[in-house]
């Protein structure tokens, strides 16, 4: 087919990765990277916005990320490259569109490493308050840079268990949770309209925690490009695709209903994790333990995935042309070492910005951070588009796999997703997303047409006469 044919080039030109994960750890890697801060500690402020309808901001959430999933998983079977999204963008928009999107989305995920560690020398002081946070900054970098530099299957193998405690604890969560609700009077629904009704701050409160709600989602995308690397890719795609499904909506409004059916939502909005407030308010000893063991895994977790995403995505920007050639080789493991070492660059930049500029350093990481992950999940369904309307008019064979609905749902989620990335403008928590994320995308694209008039300019040179 044409378009497998050219794709046939990007797919080439990344090859010599190791395809060893499995159906099982893809699937776990799916569902953990929907599992993290962004629930156990971010599902606070969505809370504190919304109130009780943050059950409905994280449904209407939940709908848009199982919509990318779909656009993703179907481009994902028809090409499983670890250039992913980046490279379907190239490949079906334009070479611009592909080295936008995968340096934004590079750009964000090197940042948000380096606000994970932080969080988990946080997370460390509750336990060791008299050590320096970054002697853990140190330690734990140090530890997951080394999985990430063995092998994918060694990445796969640590990433897999990490989601496995992050699973459990949810399980066990609800188990608890049901059996609260159902066994004792003083909760349930009736705590939903008691403390100022089901919308206390309005549909705006409602719709600004569908933006949080997505930033919880965040990382899902990762299964596409650990396709990649999986043994058997479409079947893994699929299976991940599925499970994804049943637990995110499971996992996050199940426990968002349970702990507004047990604290009020004026309380479970303000302070700590809402866990920690279900756990003191059930007189559970050691709450604050539990739960600080759960979300330093949560972060390790994020780490161990985001420096895996970072460093493919750099591979693929090397193999590309966008980046110098020593980034795009692999070792004997068919790791790409080097790209792993200046993904790691985001843990050093941040623990320093933090340390000497804390305010400041924070939010223009977070802005950047928030911008390019948006930026890139609003080009996956935009890049989705365009994928299929080439793929019919060039008679591509059919699909083992079709995101359903096409082309409204897929252009609904790009719109949601312009209308998410907007709404931050006026929200004053996420005002510099757009401040400081429009300039930086405008930064790429001139870097770009100065990358291109670089390569240009030597055919450009006027040939050399004899005896001139």
């Amino acid at each position: 087919m044409p378009q497998q044919q050219g794709f046939g080039r990007i797919a080439e030109r990344e090859q010599g990765l190791k395809r060893r994960l499995t159906s099982g750890q893809m699937s776990m890697i799916a569902i953990g990277g929907a599992i993290g801060t962004g629930l156990f500690l971010g599902s606070k402020f969505a809370i504190g916005f919304a109130g009780p309808s943050v059950i409905l901001s994280y449904a209407i959430g939940g709908v848009i990320t199982l919509l990318l999933m779909g656009c993703l998983a179907e481009m994902t079977v028809a090409h499983s490259t670890s250039g992913s999204f980046g490279a379907y963008a190239e490949h079906y928009i334009g070479p611009l569109a592909g080295f936008l999107v995968r340096y934004a989305y590079w750009s964000c995920v090197v940042l948000a490493v380096g606000t994970e560690v932080t969080a988990v020398a946080e997370y460390m002081k509750l336990w060791f308050p008299g050590v320096p946070g970054w002697q853990w900054v140190c330690l734990f970098s140090a530890l997951l840079i080394c999985v990430n530099a063995m092998s994918v299957k060694a990445f796969g193998t640590v990433e897999y268990w990490f989601s496995t405690v992050k699973v459990s604890a949810i399980v066990a969560f609800i188990i608890l949770g049901a059996y609260v609700v159902w066994g004792e009077p003083q909760y349930g629904a009736a705590l939903y309209t008691s403390h100022g009704g089901f919308f206390p701050n309005g549909v705006w409160g409602m719709w600004i925690a569908v933006v949080i709600s997505i930033f919880s989602y965040l990382s899902v995308e990762m299964i596409a490009v650990a396709a990649g690397e999986a043994e058997d890719p479409e079947r893994a795609v699929k299976q991940a695709f599925r499970a994804t499904i049943a637990r995110l909506v499971v996992f996050y409004l199940l426990t968002l209903a349970l702990i507004l059916a047990i604290v009020p939502w004026d309380e479970a909005g303000k302070g700590g994790s809402p866990f920690v407030k279900v756990m003191q308010s059930l007189g559970i000893p050691g709450a604050a333990d539990v739960i600080n063991f759960i979300v330093l895994v949560a972060a390790l977790s994020a780490m161990n995935s985001q420096l895996y995403i970072t460093t493919r995505m750099m591979f693929s920007l090397s193999r590309a042309g966008h980046a110098p050639a020593a980034l795009g080789r692999l070792s004997r493991s068919g790791t790409p070492l080097n790209a792993l070492l200046v993904s790691t660059s985001g843990i050093a930049i941040a623990a320093v910005l933090n340390v000497l500029y804390p305010e400041t350093a924070f939010t223009l990481m977070m802005a950047i951070s928030m911008f390019g992950a948006l930026f890139t999940w609003m080009m996956i369904f935009v890049t989705h588009y365009f994928f299929r309307r080439r793929w019919a008019r060039e008679g591509g064979a059919p699909l083992s796999f079709r995101m359903p609905g096409f082309p409204v749902l897929t252009l609904l989620g790009a719109a949601a997703m312009l209308a998410i990335l907007g709404t931050t403008y006026f929200t004053g928590v996420f005002k510099m997303t757009l401040v400081f994320g429009v300039p930086f995308l405008l930064i790429l694209a001139g870097a770009y047409g100065l990358l291109l008039r670089k390569r240009a300019a030597p055919a450009a040179l006027p040939s050399r006469q004899p005896g001139a």
